[in-house]
Formats: structure tokens, C-alpha cells, sequence
């Protein structure tokens, strides 16, 4: 994708800042998540793709900062635009599947392995809040409060400035003082 498609696929005029750029995936990120679109999320997750594909490229391209990921040597090469990771699209594909099919262990333990593999990967950060949010959700569905506590707290640490996230968890504290 050109750097032109990138700005297009943001919504952003040519040249847009860092904080304008990461403002606009943001927003677009929230709109087309496909945990937001359970009628159609090979759709969302079509978008969702294209949208942070387009928001890499243009943090990687000259004249934006450098690279979110440090470069393992002491000399920096210069800012370069990379493929698309495979194994997070992968990893994104199987974790769908596996919250669709309610086995939230399976998910939790791949996102696990990718937050091990990928650290400062915002995105993957957000993936493992979304699981571990479904799993504290479906605990409490199951009458395990005290276990569902866990796993709500563990999705707030996983993505702490997330506020949606934070308002859903709330909404499920208070149902489960409710219940109990």
C-alpha cells in the first residue's frame, strides 16, 4: 500500500502528524472491530487489517518517528516499510475462532504466546483485554465470581487506558455485586 492509500485509508490530509495519525486509527480501530460486528466479522476484520496495516506504514515512513519497535543494534538503519506479521494475522484469525467458540482457555493461552513474542505491541495488548474480558464474563454467566473478578482485573491491566473497556468491566462488577 502507497503512502497516499495509508493517509486515504486514515482519513487524514497528506502529511498528518504522529498524534493525528494515531488519533485516526484509534478511532477508525474502535469503529470496525470485529468484536463489534458479530453479524459480519470477516468484513470488520478485513477493515480492521487494512486500517492498522495503513497506520504501521505511515508510523514507519520518513518523516514520522522512528520504528515503534527498537532496532536490535546499536547503529539504527533507516525507516523502512515492513510486510504485514503473518503470525499476528494468524494469531488474530485463531483467536476469533476460538472466543466465538467460547474456549477461553485456548484463547487466554494464545495471546499469551503472542504478548510473549510481540511485548510492546499495542494491538496485541488490546487482544489479550478482549480475552480476558470474554473469560470474566463468561465466568460470571457461570456463577464463578470470584474467578471472573480475576480475569476483569487482568483485562484492565492488559490495556489500562482502554475507557471502553474500562466501562464495560464495570457494567460486569456491578451485575456480579447484583448477583451475589
Amino acid at each position: 500500500m502507497d503512502l497516499a492509500a495509508c493517509y486515504q485509508t486514515l482519513g487524514l490530509q497528506w502529511g498528518a502528524s504522529v498524534p493525528e495519525i494515531k488519533a485516526a486509527y484509534r478511532r477508525l480501530a474502535r469503529c470496525y472491530h470485529p468484536d463489534l460486528h458479530p453479524q459480519n466479522v470477516t468484513a470488520a476484520a478485513a477493515k480492521f487489517i487494512e486500517l492498522t496495516q495503513a497506520y504501521e506504514q505511515l508510523l514507519q515512513s520518513p518523516g514520522h518517528s522512528a520504528p515503534r519497535y527498537p532496532q536490535p543494534s546499536a547503529v539504527a538503519s533507516p525507516p523502512h516499510v515492513s510486510e504485514p506479521n503473518p503470525l499476528k494475522t494468524q494469531v488474530y484469525e485463531n483467536l476469533q475462532v476460538l472466543l466465538r467458540r467460547r474456549r477461553f482457555a485456548r484463547a487466554v493461552a494464545l495471546v499469551e504466546g503472542l504478548v510473549i513474542r510481540l511485548p510492546e505491541d499495542p494491538e496485541v495488548r488490546q487482544w489479550q483485554a478482549i480475552a480476558y474480558y470474554q473469560w470474566g464474563k463468561a465466568l460470571i454467566d457461570q456463577g464463578h465470581g470470584e474467578k471472573a473478578k480475576v480475569y476483569l482485573r487482568k483485562a484492565l491491566r492488559s490495556d489500562p487506558h482502554n475507557r471502553e473497556l474500562w466501562a464495560e468491566v464495570e457494567s460486569q462488577v456491578h451485575r456480579l455485586a447484583k448477583i451475589s
